[in-house]
């Protein structure tokens, strides 16, 4: 790890903290050629894991297409980076405990919509709408029905 300051190779960890449910650590460091403080974070990254596309295609997973997609139906909807942040690491986690090296679209999908139902309502609505490709308003209108049933 380089200093941000002198850009020096010589750094020390002087602490180290679990955050997000055990996914990420922040270290504290601190350069032994200048002695500035700093902080880092490492976090845990989905490897070889690939999805299979509806049409039967193959490619490797994505966090930034993942979140692209979420942050798309969160369209100026209130929320938080933390928030964001705790809510992609549990689909992630939740991704990851299928334990398999290939899992499909539709499988991260419901993964997604699990999650955005207890993000935001809105926003697993929008997600919804297009994942499930409603073909009319009555399709539409039984899902928000169904989220309304479980919110009261």
């Amino acid at each position: 790890m380089y200093c941000p300051v002198c850009r020096s190779k010589e750094t020390k960890v002087v602490d180290s903290r679990v955050t997000h449910e055990g996914t990420m650590i922040r270290r504290r460091r601190e350069c032994v050629t200048c002695q500035y403080r700093f902080s880092t974070v490492e976090e845990m990254e989905l490897l070889d894991i690939v999805v299979v596309k509806n049409d039967g295609r193959r490619e490797s997973y994505s966090r930034t297409k993942l979140e692209r997609g979420i942050i798309h139906s969160l369209a100026k909807r209130p929320y938080t980076q933390d928030f964001f942040d705790r809510m992609i690491h549990g689909i992630e986690r939740d991704i990851y405990k299928k334990n398999k090296r290939e899992i499909t679209s539709r499988e991260i999908g419901e993964i997604v919509m699990k999650h955005l139902r207890k993000f935001d309502k809105v926003a697993y609505i929008r997600f919804a709408s297009i994942y499930r490709a409603f073909e009319d308003v009555n399709k539409f209108q039984k899902e928000v029905r169904s989220l309304q049933k479980k919110t009261k």
